[in-house]
């Protein structure tokens, strides 16, 4: 199954980007005997001339990547909130389902256009606070990469 990160906005050179890669460079080599495999995607922020339409703007340029059959998750403040070994046993149920895609998208400032939360199976977020989407993708890499960990037995998490 493959697992991807569509994003509003770049990570620009430097820590941060540096940990993004290192953590999806792990998730994949982990991530390949159990059969997940990942990929990231950055778009450019919407220039619109309001939350609105920007929002609608970033929305389509997300849902360009989804094929009819992506499962979508939606990350937003207003999200469910999961821990990270229900995290992990819900990207396991979508593996041997037999999804063929996952895809975490992550909106710009204004959050998501309506057509992705309508779209999403699953809306999540990371808790009540409101996070930089800087650091949201690299939470998210960490949690893409402990899913892997607790799905294929690795003792990298604890409870």
């Amino acid at each position: 199954m493959k697992i991807k990160i569509a994003a509003i906005g770049r990570l620009k050179a430097g820590p941060e980007r540096d940990i993004a890669e290192r953590l999806k460079s792990r998730a994949d080599a982990a991530g390949r005997k159990i059969g997940l495999s990942f990929d990231s995607r950055e778009f450019t922020e919407s220039r619109g001339s309001s939350s609105t339409v920007r929002k609608d703007q970033e929305a389509a340029e997300l849902a360009g990547v989804l094929s009819p059959k992506s499962v979508l998750v939606a990350l937003d403040e207003h999200g469910r909130v999961l821990d990270s070994r229900a995290f992990a046993e819900r990207l396991g149920k979508w593996r041997d389902a037999g999804k063929e895609e996952i895809v975490f998208a992550i909106g710009g400032a204004d959050g998501h256009g309506q057509a992705i939360l309508d779209r999403a199976e699953l809306t999540l977020a990371f808790g009540a606070m409101t996070w930089p989407h800087q650091m949201v993708r690299l939470m998210l890499w960490e949690q893409l990469y402990r899913a892997v960990t607790i799905l294929s037995g690795h003792p990298y998490h604890r409870d």
